[in-house]
C-alpha cells in the first residue's frame, strides 16, 4: 500500500472528514497546507513526507505516526 493511499484511508477514517465535518479546505486552514497538497497526498499524486505528516497530524490532533504508520498494529511489535 503506498503512502498516499494509506493517508487517504487514514483521513477519510478520521472522524471529521469522514462525517463531512472537516472538509479537505479546513483541513488545509488548520494545517498550513493548500487545499491541492491535501488533495495530491489523498490522490496519491505527492508523497506525504515528515514535514506534512507532522502538520497534518498537529492540525487532527494525533502523532504522525497515526499518519504515517495506519497499519501498524502494536501487539505484534
Amino acid at each position: 500500500m503506498t503512502m498516499g493511499k494509506k493517508l487517504r484511508e487514514c483521513l477519510r477514517e478520521d472522524f471529521f472528514r469522514k462525517k463531512g465535518v472537516l472538509s479537505q479546505s479546513d483541513l488545509a486552514k488548520l494545517s498550513g497546507l493548500t487545499q491541492s497538497t491535501i488533495s495530491s497526498i489523498e490522490n496519491n499524486r505527492v508523497n506525504l513526507g515528515v514535514e506534512r505528516a507532522k502538520a497534518l497530524a498537529r492540525a487532527l490532533g494525533v502523532h504522525p505516526a497515526v499518519l504515517v504508520f495506519p497499519d501498524w498494529d502494536q501487539s505484534v511489535a
